[in-house]
């Protein structure tokens, strides 16, 4: 079954320079490791079940003679950092790709990932992928290393200065928001969502409910965030709304080290929230909701 967003992958040109930008942002967020064969590296921000991961390429040479889950990296990256991927959690990698094809959508089999962390431990996942006639922003994933021991390779995961508790939403940004319902209705082997006005993105959605987090696409209805992140990169991700313990103590610690004042917003739940912008966050809106 898929269970939840796993995490989201911001992907930059230099890593170091993405662990200052998320660190003035508030995030524990440390130095993950190596990718094994793949020539990349990352780091990474645990919250409570989920969590962040800023990837770059370590060695070039060696990520061009690989193969496999995330290809056109350089590509992706020669027109700026930016939210890249969301992978979605399953319980039963194998199970679910079954039922992906028995939809008619094409995906590849499993296959075994993994990460060498600083400290030498091998971090080890399953991950199966859309074909090419299915070009969605979403890769599948399967951890083989309990979340307790992943988490203990960090110096501090979670209890974040900006008091993030966990990833609330992920925002995909689509030109047509009802025939793009259908396509990720078709491929989670979910219901087509209503749609709704997302206030603070501005923008028509529909909110693919995942656990405890949602998968939202979105059209833009007017100016702003959903349409300023489909001009400037066309469909994909562009915005990660993380649920925090205290959004005053999130804006106090961002106003400390340098972060513009996020803007402010009524959501269409009544909840406030507030938006750092793609230059402060290495290409992404970067969201905020909860308590003052």
């Amino acid at each position: 079954m898929l269970t939840r967003i796993d995490h989201v992958m911001i992907c930059v040109a230099n890593l170091e320079q993405g662990i200052e930008a998320y660190t003035r942002l508030g995030f524990n967020i440390y130095p993950g490791g190596v990718h094994t064969g793949r020539g990349t590296h990352n780091a990474i921000a645990y919250h409570e079940e989920d969590y962040l991961e800023v990837m770059s390429v370590r060695d070039r040479q060696e990520y061009l003679s690989s193969s496999g889950p995330g290809g056109g990296l350089l590509e992706f990256l020669s027109h700026g950092d930016g939210l890249r991927f969301i992978m979605v959690q399953s319980d039963d990698l194998a199970a679910d790709v079954a039922a992906i094809r028995r939809r008619g959508v094409e995906v590849s089999e499993p296959s075994e990932g993994g990460r060498r962390t600083p400290a030498g431990h091998e971090l080890k996942w399953k991950m199966a992928v859309l074909g090419p006639d299915h070009p969605l922003p979403i890769l599948f994933i399967q951890h083989l290393t309990p979340l307790a021991e992943r988490r203990a390779q960090l110096p501090q995961a979670g209890h974040h200065p900006n008091g993030v508790l966990r990833t609330e939403r992920v925002y995909i940004a689509v030109p047509d928001v009802a025939a793009a319902a259908k396509a990720y209705s078709r491929v989670l082997g979910m219901p087509v969502p209503r749609v709704q006005r997302g206030t603070v993105i501005k923008a028509d959605m529909a909110v693919f409910d995942l656990g405890p987090t949602g998968l939202t696409v979105a059209q833009p209805a007017e100016p702003g965030p959903a349409a300023e992140a489909l001009a400037r990169r066309g469909p994909g991700p562009f915005q990660v709304l993380y649920r925090t313990r205290s959004m005053d103590a999130a804006a106090r610690w961002m106003a400390a080290h340098g972060v513009p004042p996020p803007a402010r917003g009524i959501r269409n739940t009544g909840e406030q929230a507030m938006l750092v912008r793609p230059d402060d966050a290495c290409g992404a809106y970067i969201g905020f909701v909860g308590p003052a």
